[in-house]
């Protein structure tokens, strides 16, 4: 069976490096105990390793690590959790995953909650930083919700700059770096980042199941979920210590080994040196689709402020269509909305969507030779 060309990994990197997998398997071997259920140092000593990798990773040695199940749920547990009312300004970026919009769509329903969305130049898709200041300065920010690069167009938000001027409101900033952590060097010790997302099968390149968010712990969430914590079993309340609060249940700690060895992987490739390698394949990956009049790239033609995700429009062909058929020539991509409608509306693509492409660290130059191939087969039977 031909190896598929994997141009998908803004939904989740693939391959990991080899270190993830051996690790992996090395550890459920060996292991594979339930986190606080049993006396097994190494397992709680891992856990805990892998916390502090995290912290060394963002520069934030004295911030707090909550691991849940998925970014998903790490954002419902934030946003479901922070004490919210009637008038409440929330800001958010127009690139923001439904992860997000759903969670405040439900919160509307439950409180009369203005949502405003951040200014961002329609044509150079760059934040008016003077346009949200004004913004602020008219509708004090309650809350600041961005998403530091967009699924579907790549872009990268100046989160320093706007958290800065959201600070000085007493706003609550959260940050989802689902695609640039791990990639994008972010010193987040400053308190202007009150919770930041992050996904460990993403640019983290770990398994399913481990994903979570850094706070100051200076904020006490409204618990998601209740349950067992593993600590404090007489206590008929959740705990209030950091993580436990939080971290309910069972604990996927075969994920959380996924997460430290690639985390290892990361300190030992350095991330810059990560960050170049994509930006090499990114570069590569729009040199190639800048060959064929039938494909329109929706983002920025300039690399230099984005990620590596690139959306397009085929010519006279449904974004569905042309990943049907791609899928057959070998090539992995993603089509539709990306669970991001929002994005979409912003950049003239709803409701049909995009096809789009994204690379990794992993991407060879066979990939792009495969690519070419099944956009030539594309473009001669047009």
């Amino acid at each position: 069976m031909d190896r598929t060309a994997y141009f998908n990994n803004a939904a989740t990197t693939f391959p990991k490096p080899e270190e993830v997998y051996s690790f992996m398997d090395k550890f459920y071997r060996e292991s594979g105990v339930n986190l606080g259920r049993g006396r097994n140092s190494s397992v709680s000593k891992l856990t805990q390793d892998t916390r502090n990798l995290l912290l060394d990773l963002f520069h934030c040695p004295a911030k707090k690590v909550v691991f849940s199940p998925s970014a998903t749920e790490a954002i419902n547990i934030i946003l479901q959790g922070l004490s919210v009312s009637d008038n409440y300004n929330i800001y958010i970026s127009p690139f923001e995953h439904n992860a997000v919009t759903r969670v405040l769509n439900y919160l509307q329903g439950l409180y009369k909650l203005n949502i405003i969305t951040l200014c961002v130049n329609e044509k150079e898709l760059t934040y008016d930083l003077e346009k949200i200041k004004y913004q602020f300065a008219e509708n004090k920010p309650n809350i600041v919700i961005i998403s530091h690069a967009s699924n579907v167009c790549g872009i990268v938000a100046p989160i320093k700059n706007i958290c800065t001027l959201s600070h000085q409101y007493g706003s609550i900033n959260v940050i989802d770096m689902c695609q640039t952590a791990g990639l994008i060097d972010t010193d987040l010790s400053s308190n202007i980042y009150d919770f930041v997302v992050f996904a460990g099968h993403k640019t983290l390149y770990a398994a399913f199941g481990v994903a979570g968010f850094i706070c100051n712990g200076d904020i006490k969430l409204k618990p998601l979920i209740y349950g067992g914590t593993g600590i404090d079993s007489a206590n008929p309340n959740v705990p209030d210590t950091i993580p436990e609060r939080y971290e309910v249940g069972s604990q996927n700690i075969m994920a959380i080994a996924s997460l430290y060895a690639a985390l290892n992987w990361i300190k030992k490739t350095g991330i810059d040196r990560i960050y170049e390698k994509e930006k090499e394949n990114h570069n590569k990956l729009i040199s190639v689709l800048r060959e064929y009049d039938n494909i329109k790239i929706i983002t920025p033609s300039d690399a230099a402020d984005t990620v590596g995700v690139v959306s397009c429009i085929f010519n006279g062909y449904s974004s569905d269509n042309i990943g049907q058929v791609l899928s057959e020539l070998g090539i992995g991509v993603r089509t539709g909305l990306h669970c991001a409608p929002s994005s979409h509306k912003f950049l003239g693509t709803f409701p049909a969507g995009t096809v789009r492409f994204s690379v990794s660290y992993f991407n060879t130059d066979d990939d792009f030779i495969k690519l070419k191939q099944a956009l030539d087969y594309i473009d001669e039977n047009s």
